[in-house]
Parts: structure tokens; sequence; C-alpha cells
């Protein structure tokens, strides 16, 4: 009777715990693991990871029919999928199921089928204790086959097999002790998550790099690992937003990355068009974002300057050259000035070569320890050593590496984010190279003569000029400016089969609207870059491979006609790496077009005014951008060929290259001022609110003032991430400007800096401090109390005594337009180009 009772229990308990695990479903409790009692089937069941980051079932990509496991964000309202276990071998139906099998493996079969169309690939043996298997999802994205106990050691793992994404902690590259090599692959497409073909790969080989395949071909490489980061990828980098690191020993050659904010989802993902990128997901914006590509332009692909050449990126112009020692025979291919035999002589030696992208390390040599010199030494006496280099970006940290044979796929960055390569050349070369220093010497050293003797001629010369140039003078001086209207009329903004005869000429090139429509792809919303006060923006690439953006000018646009004309006349004329290249226009009937190099950032202020975006900007880039944008506005003013007011300087009005350095652009609202003119009033203002200069704004008087006064504004916005007429503090009329001067009086300017840069360790704080006393030095009431570009370009470049600033504009003034809010305060700023100021009063 006993006996029978006991068995009554049993059975009771056991029916109690299966109706609470049907209850507990039935209510929508998810589950983490899959046992084997507990399987996972195509009818809408998913598991969900403890935190619910991640979601594991069945899925169909894109327009297929087709049935796959994957992992996905759970949170992210897009279906985000991060892994896929059976993506060769999809299932027609929704019959699948995911479970733990006999021998303990998890498996994924058809039902009422044995056979299995995806299975883990470790054999896992039951202990002695009979203690069972468990496949469980993680908060990591990670799933692991795991005994059921507390241990919990992964038998295996997705993160060993990962397809075509990489998530914060996973690894990629080898397990030297398994043979295991950690690869991403991309998607067939984006209805087909099969195995296509671009990989992502470590080479293990020399200086481990990892690499981008297109099938079995090298597309583009990383370059070493040179203690901060990948050589190659200079706007990947470590940041206050993530962290990068390898491990390189004798168990594992490997890479990962970690997410230093809490919360915030991330990716590194290579697609089907052959690039490696990085996303961020943040919750506000409720959409993925791009923080980072490569490759970045054409001189990242992989030896696309042959063995012993050296790409360049020079506006937007790849230029191949040959490295020190070697010159082009006619077929292209750079090869010993004087063959191999002359570099194993007495007088070899090594050229320094900066700033480049070091070349393919898998056929490095490399020795850890060693100094530069020893370094050298060890090149120097082996013949067969073409160049060295040293591991560390930072060479007194020494090690070593050597190439012997061919040098492949060195690039330069004109940015100073490469590292220094040595090349070896034979006793001629240096030689020649010491000559024409020597000579170069010599010329210095005789200049004192030479400017005698050149003074001579010069002063005979303008006598005979002279006389020419009073008769011509009077005629010149009037019709100068009529030349160059009926020029631009003619060329611009008439239609004439005369423009075929204009064509070519270099300051205003033009292109085929049949061509710009090639380009664009017929202007497609895929090729949309956003929306001006000019027009909309789109996208192109020319039959030759470049990059443009094409600005085209709308019906609909405040702009129009003369500021098309603007824009053309001046900017043709400029060349400056901290301008915006305009490589020519099109123009048929009412159309109107401005073909312009392409820039992947997109602009500033799609950087320092974003939460997530701007904590790529570390101070050296910020300080970097501050001081480029200066060099820029002070070629517009003083060195170029005319000399230039641009009247809307500002964050949107900036764009950044592929490896972040400034370009400003937009000139359709820049005027030209002769040499000795100081200034000049218009009836009608035109501009951005946040960025006028007081004179400007109130009376129309315009000069170069204005525009150091738009320039101190974009200053302080760069170093505190926020914009001028967004800012409020205390008063919900306080701008940028008077918080910036209260917190200078007050002795307390760092609390302006952006909090995404740190604390007062994390950055120069005398050099940021100098950078705000010089903003506000640009922003002071009086015209005439603000420095020229040229004095802000000396006080960026030097450690000198900073002027105090007096108090600056605009403080404790407000704009009275329709954008107030009910406390009379101005509302959000305009974003227009072309708004006339009716009034200005004191708050």
């Amino acid at each position: 009777m006993a006996m029978i009772m006991y068995f009554v229990k049993r059975f009771l308990l056991l029916f109690l715990h299966t109706l609470l695990q049907f209850l507990l479903l039935r209510c929508g409790t998810s589950l983490d693991t899959i046992t084997v009692s507990e399987p996972v089937t195509d009818d809408g069941k998913v598991l969900v990871s403890p935190g619910k980051t991640f979601a594991l079932g069945f899925f169909s990509p894109g327009m297929s029919t087709h049935r796959y496991v994957g992992i996905w964000y759970y949170t992210a309202p897009e279906h985000t999928v991060v892994w896929v276990a059976n993506r060769d071998n999809p299932i027609n139906n929704n019959s699948g199921v995911l479970s733990i099998d006999a021998h303990g493996k998890l498996v994924l079969r058809v039902k009422d089928q044995s056979q299995h169309i995806w299975s883990t690939d470790t054999n896992v043996s039951k202990s002695n204790n009979n203690i069972s298997t468990i496949a469980q999802l993680l908060d990591s994205g990670n799933l692991i086959l795991t005994h059921d106990d507390e241990r919990k050691m992964a038998l295996w793992q997705s993160f060993d097999y990962p397809t075509d994404t990489s998530l914060p902690n996973m690894k990629l590259g080898l397990d030297q002790r398994t043979g295991l090599n950690r690869v991403l692959t991309s998607w067939k497409s984006k209805d087909d998550p099969g195995t296509g073909n671009w990989s992502y790969k470590m080479d293990s080989n020399g200086s481990p790099q990892l690499f981008l395949y297109q099938g079995k071909v090298p597309w583009w490489r990383s370059g070493h690992w040179n203690g901060d980061g990948w050589s190659g990828i200079p706007t990947l980098q470590n940041t206050s937003l993530f962290n990068i690191s390898l491990v390189d020993n004798e168990n594992e050659i490997t890479t990962s990355w970690e997410v230093l904010t809490p919360g915030l989802l991330s990716t590194l993902v290579v697609n089907g068009s052959g690039l490696v990128q990085r996303y961020v997901y943040p919750e506000r914006y409720s959409k993925w974002i791009m923080v980072g590509e490569a490759p970045f332009d054409e001189c990242d692909k992989y030896g696309k300057c042959g063995a012993f050449g050296k790409c360049n990126k020079v506006s937007n112009e790849v230029e191949c050259s040959c490295l020190p020692g070697l010159q082009k025979n006619a077929s292209g291919v750079c090869v010993r000035k004087r063959g191999a035999a002359s570099m194993c002589g007495s007088g070899v030696g090594f050229v320094k070569v900066p700033n480049v992208k070091v070349p393919d390390t898998s056929a490095a040599r490399v020795k850890t320890g060693l100094s530069m010199e020893a370094c050298r030494q060890l090149c120097l006496n082996n013949c067969s050593c073409t160049a060295y280099a040293s591991v560390d970006a930072r060479e007194e940290k020494g090690g070593c590496m050597n190439w012997n044979g061919d040098l492949i796929d060195t690039r330069v960055y004109g940015d100073g984010n490469g590292q220094s390569l040595y090349v070896r050349v034979d006793a001629v070369e240096l030689d020649d190279l010491y000559h024409s220093r020597k000579t170069e010497a010599g010329f210095f050293a005789s200049k004192k003569r030479l400017a005698i003797t050149v003074v001579g001629m010069l002063v005979t010369s303008f006598l005979i000029l002279l006389v020419v140039h009073l008769v011509i003078k009077r005629k010149r001086k009037g019709s100068a400016n009529q030349t160059m209207f009926n020029e631009a009329s003619s060329i611009l903004f008439k239609d004439s089969p005369k423009l075929d005869e204009r064509r070519g000429k270099p300051d205003l090139p033009f292109f085929e609207l049949s061509t710009v429509v090639a380009a664009t792809d017929n202007f497609s919303a895929a090729n949309r870059l956003g929306q001006g006060g000019f027009g909309p923006v789109y996208k192109g690439q020319l039959a030759n491979g470049q990059e443009i953006a094409v600005k085209t000018l709308s019906k609909s646009s405040r702009q129009g006609t003369e500021e098309f004309k603007n824009e053309v006349l001046l900017i043709a004329k400029l060349q400056h790496r901290n301008l915006v290249r305009l490589f020519g226009c099109s123009i048929h009937k009412e159309e109107r077009m401005l073909i312009y190099e392409y820039m992947p950032n997109k602009s500033l202020d799609f950087f320092i005014f974003d939460e997530i975006r701007r904590q790529l900007l570390d101070w050296r880039k910020r300080f970097e951008i501050i001081v480029g944008i200066a060099r820029g506005v002070l070629y517009l003013h003083q060195d170029s060929r005319l000399k230039i007011i641009h009247r809307d300087l500002k964050a949107s009005n900036v764009l950044l290259d592929a490896a972040m350095n400034p370009k400003i652009s937009d000139f359709g609202l820049a005027r030209m001022f002769g040499d000795d003119q100081i200034e000049a009033n218009t009836n009608r203002p035109v501009g951005t609110y946040g960025y006028m200069s007081p004179e400007y704004a109130m009376e129309g008087l315009y000069s170069t003032k204005s525009d150091v006064f738009s320039y101190g504004v974009l200053a302080l916005e760069i170093i505190s991430g926020k914009r001028n007429n967004h800012f409020h503090v205390g008063s919900p009329c306080l701008n940028l400007i008077g918080h910036a001067w209260d917190l200078w009086t007050e002795g307390k300017s760092l609390d302006i800096v952006d909090s995404s840069l740190g604390d007062e360790a994390s950055y120069p704080a005398h050099e940021v401090l100098r950078c705000i006393q010089i903003g506000l030095l640009c922003v002071q009431e009086q015209a005439t109390d603000r420095p020229s570009m040229l004095e802000v370009v000396f006080m960026l470049g030097n450690e000198v005594n900073v002027p105090s600033p007096n108090k600056p504009a605009f403080i404790n003034r407000r704009i009275i337009d329709s954008g107030q809010d009910a406390s009379g305060c101005a509302g959000a700023p305009a974003s227009v180009n072309d708004i006339t100021i009716s009034a200005l009063e004191a708050r």
C-alpha cells in the first residue's frame, strides 16, 4: 500500500509540474534554453535571452519563403539577424524543429524525419552522472551548448561559427590549439543568407592583419596592429565609444571589440557590396546608424599601385608613384633604377617614407624588443631586405618588421595617421639625394647674391611694364567686372551650341546631362544624400570610378541663379585642402547642377550635435578640425586669388572626408572683396541665425570679421558639442556664447567641454582653454576687437599668450521672428540661407 501511495504522489507531482510549465508558456513566459523535452519549433515560438537582448527562432529573410534558424536583436524594431545556423540549407516549409538529440548535440531537422539539416559538430558524451546537455541563448548573443549543471562550460558556441556579423566581445581569428579560424562571410543577398562572395578573416602570417577577400582574391586589408588599433583603419580606431583589442600568443591570434557605452547596441557587418561596416543603435533614434566603414576609397584597394608602388589620394584624385630608388618602366611597373645587384654593396642605405600604411605584413619578419637602430642594422646586413619599419606606431616602443622581396599595398595618409617606412636604396640614389639637398642648401646660401641680380632685372622690367600698365589700366578697370559677368552669363545662363566650345576650360568644366544622369542612376532615391537650401543633393559615380556629389537647383529653392553663378565663379578658382572641390557644373535648359567631390562622412553637424556620433571625435580630431577650418578661412581671406567673404560659415557647411578632414562648402552667399576693401554693405543680410555677426545682422555690414565671428561660434560648438541657438542653461534665452562667457568670467571655462571627451585627464586642458579663449576673442561685440584669421591660425599653432576677450555679442539679445516660444525667447534656428532679419532688440 505504501508503495502505491508513493507512485501516486510521484504521478501527481509530475502532472502538476507539467501543467505549471504549460500555463507559464501560455502566459507568454520566454525561455532561454533548449532541452531534450523543450525544442524550438517553427510555430512562432522563440528563445529570448535573460535580459531580453537577443532572440532565437525561425525566420524568412526579405522576400524569401525559405525558413532558417537565426539569432536577432530582440529589442530593436528592425529585424536585425546576426547569426544563421542553416544558412546554406534552408527548410522549404514550417516543419523545422531545433532540439537536443540523444547524443547531446543540438540538431535541426524536419518533423517526423531523422535526417539532420544542421547540427553542432561536437560529439557530446554524457557524463557518469547522466547529466544532459542544454542549449542556452546568452545576452551577449552567443548560443552555447553546455552541460545542465552549475558550471555552464561551453561545449560548443555560435560565436565560434559566425556568419556575416561580429558582435561585441566575439573573437575573430585563429585558435592555434584547435585550428579553428573564425571568419565573417557576407550573405548572398538580402533574401538569401547563404555563404556569399566576401569574407573577412585574420591572416596570422608575419605581423597579424585582417583581410577582406572577394572569393579568394584579397580586396582590402586592415594593416597590422600598431598598438592603438589596425593601422589601415584610421577612422575605426579605439574611441570613447569602442575598445578594440588583439591577442597574439601561442594559443590564439584573435581580435575582438567591446562597446564602452552601457546599453548601446552595435554590430560589425560584412555586406554583399564588399564593405565592412560598423553600426550602432541608439534607442532614441529607433534605427541603426553607420559610424564607420572600410575600405574608404580607391587607394584602399589591395595592391592598387602594384609592387613597390605607393597610392596617394590628393583632392579626390588617385596618384600612383614608386617608392624611393625605383621608377616606372614602359609597362607602368616600378623597377629598380639600376637593377637589384646595386642593392648589395657599400654605401647602400634607407630613405624614410613618412605617414603611410606600411606594405602587406604577411610576408614581413617580426622581431620583438628591437630598437629602430637595431632594426635598421638587421635589414642592412641582409642583401634581400627591401625595407623595415617599427611594429608600433610610436617607434620608441621598439619592435621591428622587415621585408624581403616586393613591397605590396603601400598607401599615403595626408593627415599624419600613418607611420614611417624605411626603404632600402643603393649608393647612387643616396648620393643623388645628398647632392640634391646640398644643391638646395647652396642655393639658399647664395640667395642674397641671386636676389640682387633678380631685383635689377625686375626693376628694368617694371619700368617698361609701368608705362604699358598706365595706358591700359583705366580700360581694364572699367571692363573687368563686366567681362566676368558676360562670361558667366554666356556660359551658365544661355542655352547655346557654343557651350561645347567652353567645355574643358579648367575653371569651368561642363558635364553633359546624360553623364550626370548615368552617374546618379537617374537621380534615384537611393542615391539622395539630403536636402540643402540650394536643392536636393545626390551621390554619383562617374565612369572612371570617381565618386561625386551632385547639388541640383530646385524650383522651390530660396536660392537661385545668382547663388548658382556665384558658387561656380568663386569656388572654381579656389584650391585648398580645406575647401571642398568643385569638379564642374551641368546646364540643360532650366536645369542647374553643381558637381562636387563626394564627402563620405557628411557634414560636421552630423557628428558634433549627435550624442552617439560625437563620441567618435576625440579631442585630437576636434582640434585638427578647428585648425583645418581656420586654415580654410584664412585662405579665403588672404591667400586665394580672390579675397572671399564666405558669409555662411556654419557646422552644416563644413564637410568631412574619409579621414575626417574638414572642407568648407557652400559658396552661394560668398562675396568677393578688392585687395584694399575693408567692408561692404547690403540691404539683404542673409545667413543663419546664431552664426551672424551683430554688425551684419543689424546693419548689413559684412567683412572678413563677419566670418571670424562665425568661426568663433563654430569653434565653441565643436568644443561643447552644443548648438549656439539650442543652448539653454538657467535663463531660457541664454545661448552658447553667453554660457561660455559666464564660465570664462567665473574661471570655469572647462565646464563647457563636451562630456563625451571625458574628464580633464582625458585631454590637454591648456590646449582646450586656449581654443575656448580664441573662440571668445572671435565673437567679441566690436568687429575691430576680433582677431584676423591669420592671428587665429598663429594662436592655434603656437604656445603664445592669448589676449583676454571683451564681452561677446548677442548674449543678452533675442531675435524677433516667428520661431519664438511663449517666453519670448528665440525658438529653433532657421536653417535657411536666405533670411532677412527685420529687427533685433534687447531682452
